[in-house]
């Protein structure tokens, strides 16, 4: 009776554990080459409708961005929002899907020669 009652706790424990790890992963960003880019100017408007007839607005960005070693790609993303003038973002990207994910850094957290390329 006590190994399994100790059997059920830990299958919980590991349970548990795998939940909180799933719920902090943005699945969006593992596996994603990441690039850097400077807002400038605003987003182009998309306005689309859902089978309920809600409007959903969004705006596409198409904007130079650098890897790592200053290796230059041209992206295409989109948000939910109009995002913050001469703001940096990393974009995280992959090969089948494009733009995943991205997120506001400051200029300091840049690599040097993403950094270097975009103060041009």
């Amino acid at each position: 009776m006590k190994k399994l009652l100790i059997t059920f706790v830990t299958i919980a424990i590991i349970l548990v554990g795998a939940l909180v790890i799933f719920q902090k992963v943005n699945f969006n960003r593992v596996g994603a080459e990441e690039y850097y880019t400077q807002i400038k100017g605003e987003g182009k408007l998309i306005e689309d409708k859902i089978d309920s007839g809600e409007k959903i607005i969004s705006y596409e960005y198409k904007l130079p961005a650098f890897d790592k070693d200053g290796r230059q790609k041209a992206l295409t993303f989109t948000a939910q929002k109009q995002l913050r003038e001469n703001a940096y973002l990393i974009l995280f990207v992959k090969d089948d899907k494009g733009v995943t994910s991205y997120q506001e850094v400051k200029k300091k957290e840049l690599p040097k020669k993403a950094s270097e390329k975009l103060s041009k």
